[in-house]
């Protein structure tokens, strides 16, 4: 049986990598309405966008993997799927990227606090500690699909056993080479990185929001999120992922990490530098 499937449904399976995206969307859901009604904002307004957010977010998480994924010879890659459009909208072929549904959910929760006529950095404040916590459950969709891992660990212990059949092989590097990659090989689990350092993001903004109540100013949390996963991210991409995609010397999320650093680092420049000018914060 495939390991990646939970239900082996004929003809639609239903997948590991799913029921974990959804038990994520609905921890980020909850955590966001715990956050709103401790903030005085209206909890329902999470319930009434949340289809808007998950919407804007496949999309944006699909196209993301469409236009970034390596055109390894697979069924994957602009090469492949600018030959088969339809595929696309195959959600069960491919994957998702995270950062186009980072995109796409920014778009939906935009949208949804726009027409609600309320503050959106006050909600992106709301919002993004679950946020964290939801990546953290939804990477472990990885695991089950034997992906997201990095090179050899050369440890007998640490890391994952990948099957033959799921390695990597790319014009750079073929990890099904079973000579130089014995099935006893040990991969970097870099899920497990990423899944532990945004829970870790999220029991930090948890706790700060709380200590540090009387000094944040709104936008702070939702700066601090983009600082903290493009960290976490591009550590994982530049130390373990050799076989990532590239746009020059750096893998392409590497890039994306970086732009991520430094909007964050401008929402808090920016939005201090508005509070020694006795100004409003970001709104």
């Amino acid at each position: 049986m495939d390991p990646s499937v939970a239900i082996p449904i004929p003809g639609w399976p239903v997948y590991w990598y799913g029921i974990l995206i959804m038990l994520g969307v609905m921890s980020a859901g909850y955590v966001a309405s715990l956050e709103a009604q401790r903030r005085g904002e209206n909890p329902e307004i999470v319930s009434d966008g949340i289809v808007w957010v998950l919407l804007l977010g496949v999309v944006g998480a699909r196209l993301y993997h469409v236009f970034s994924s390596p055109n390894d010879g697979t069924n994957s890659g602009w090469a492949y799927y600018s030959q088969n459009p339809l595929a696309i909208l195959d959600l069960r072929n491919g994957g998702l990227g995270i950062f186009g549904g980072l995109a796409g959910g920014i778009l939906g929760v935009i949208i949804v606090i726009k027409r609600a006529r309320r503050s959106l950095w006050r909600w992106f404040d709301c919002i993004v500690p679950g946020v964290l916590l939801a990546q953290s459950i939804a990477r472990w969709g990885n695991f089950a699909n034997q992906e997201l891992y990095g090179g050899p660990t050369g440890s007998s212990w640490w890391g994952i056993t990948i099957d033959a059949a799921r390695r990597t092989n790319t014009g750079r590097i073929n990890f099904q080479d079973l000579q130089a990659y014995p099935l006893e090989t040990r991969f970097h689990p870099t899920f497990f990185y990423e899944s532990a350092w945004n829970f870790a993001g999220f029991v930090l903004m948890m706790w700060a929001s709380r200590r540090f109540e009387r000094w944040l100013r709104t936008g702070d949390l939702a700066g601090i999120y983009f600082i903290w996963y493009g960290l976490g991210r591009l550590w994982t991409e530049m130390l373990f992922r050799p076989d990532a995609w590239t746009i020059g010397a750096l893998p392409t999320a590497a890039w994306v990490s970086l732009g991520s650093l430094a909007f964050g680092l401008g929402v808090l420049l920016v939005n201090h530098a508005l509070a020694r000018g006795r100004r409003p914060a970001v709104a």
